[in-house]
């Protein structure tokens, strides 16, 4: 393996890169619940929900790519299986197809979790000034406070 230096040692790497795969895990178990509820969403906000899910899924299928580079920046392996997501992540299954309503708040809670878990990773990335890690959380804190926002005006 070749040697890496980027300025972070490879104990701290590692750290961050433990906190960047949970984050990737929670990324992806919502991307994988807000596609499950598009498919799924009835009732007489059909076509609002419908087309919000499709919007919020597609931006998290982005993410995961984003997250998964800053792991491989950093010299490890993305973590890419569902078993492994299973084990990392802090958003759980929802069994079943639940009603639009509980379709909203699951994915507000599952919004807050991601940004829970992103906030969780700062405290290392700020000791060792890994701006470019930083920069990714701040990024995805913003759109995920936002997109809980959005969807909790649909509960009101």
């Amino acid at each position: 393996m070749q040697q890496i230096n980027l300025g972070i040692d490879a104990h701290d790497r590692a750290g961050i890169v433990e906190g960047l795969s949970r984050l990737l895990a929670d990324t992806y178990t919502l991307y994988l619940k807000t596609h499950n509820f598009h498919w799924n969403v009835t009732g007489p906000m059909f076509n609002t929900l419908h087309l919000m899910f499709e919007t919020q899924y597609t931006e998290l299928a982005l993410a995961v790519d984003l997250i998964a580079e800053r792991i491989r920046s950093l010299g490890f392996p993305a973590p890419g299986t569902y078993s492994e997501y299973a084990h990392l992540s802090s958003i759980p299954e929802t069994p079943g197809v639940p009603k639009a309503e509980e379709m909203i708040q699951l994915l507000v809670e599952g919004q807050e979790a991601v940004v829970r878990t992103a906030r969780s990773i700062f405290p290392l990335v700020d000791k060792v000034n890994d701006e470019p890690t930083a920069d990714l959380l701040t990024q995805r804190m913003q759109v995920h406070e936002k997109t809980a926002w959005m969807l909790r005006s649909l509960l009101e």
